[in-house]
């Protein structure tokens, strides 16, 4: 909106000095702050009004959680990111059948299912069977119809009453924070030039083929001179 607003008063004077208008750039750039402070003091509304939609659309799917469907752990993509773990599109075939869960059924109680995905290694597949079985557990399955005796599988009045809705993403990944461990310093270590070993590997490496060839040389001319000395 503000985008669009700036874009409209930048054309409105760039047509008026199309006719004849001069304008003195100070004049214009002060025109637009005045037309884009409307903007700048109407955060506190628009923050007031992004909360009310946040509550309204968490009233409009209760008692489903906020943060949408339940998705599985997968790797990212590409040699780069192969070892970060991220929520995916949907579980697999296999894991639902793993689960114990339709793949019909699983998007009505929250699970977000990918035809299209595979499984490649067994860990991956282990993750999100233990991911579907946790939620399982946890899951509230209210009735389609309020009835006096719910089905089976079905929460109960009192647990129904119980239940409150979830804010937030279903059962987020949880980074694992790295461990440093301290080890002690012994006499060795400090005995231990650490500059001067590097250096003189690095020196090592950088001269092997010219001491190669100085030793060929040196064995050659050897060879030459224990020859005439023969002769």
């Amino acid at each position: 909106m503000r985008g669009l607003a700036f874009l409209a008063l930048q054309r409105y004077f760039y047509q008026r000095s199309l006719v004849g208008v001069m304008l003195d750039p100070r004049v214009l750039n002060r025109c637009l702050a005045m037309f884009l402070s409307y903007f700048r003091f109407s955060q506190p509304a628009q923050k007031k009004a992004r909360r009310q939609k946040r509550a309204a659309k968490a009233a409009a799917v209760a008692p489903r959680p906020t943060g949408g469907m339940l998705r599985p752990a997968v790797h990212c993509p590409t040699i780069k990111y192969n070892s970060k773990l991220r929520l995916g599109r949907g579980f697999s075939l296999e894991e639902l059948k793993a689960a114990g869960i339709s793949a019909k059924f699983a998007p009505t109680i929250g699970i977000a299912v990918d035809s299209r995905r595979f499984n490649k290694s067994v860990e991956s597949m282990t993750r999100n069977v233990a991911r579907l079985n946790e939620y399982k557990s946890k899951l509230v399955l209210f009735p389609k119809a309020k009835l006096a005796s719910p089905g089976k599988g079905e929460a109960s009045v009192a647990e129904q009453a119980a239940a409150t809705q979830f804010v937030g993403t279903l059962m987020p990944l949880a980074k694992a924070k790295p461990t440093t461990e301290m080890a002690p310093i012994t006499d060795e270590m400090k005995a231990t030039m650490n500059f001067s070993t590097l250096r003189k590997a690095f020196i090592t490496k950088k001269l092997v083929g010219t001491r190669m060839k100085q030793a060929k040389d040196k064995a050659e001319a050897e060879a030459i001179k224990a020859k005439e000395a023969s002769k």
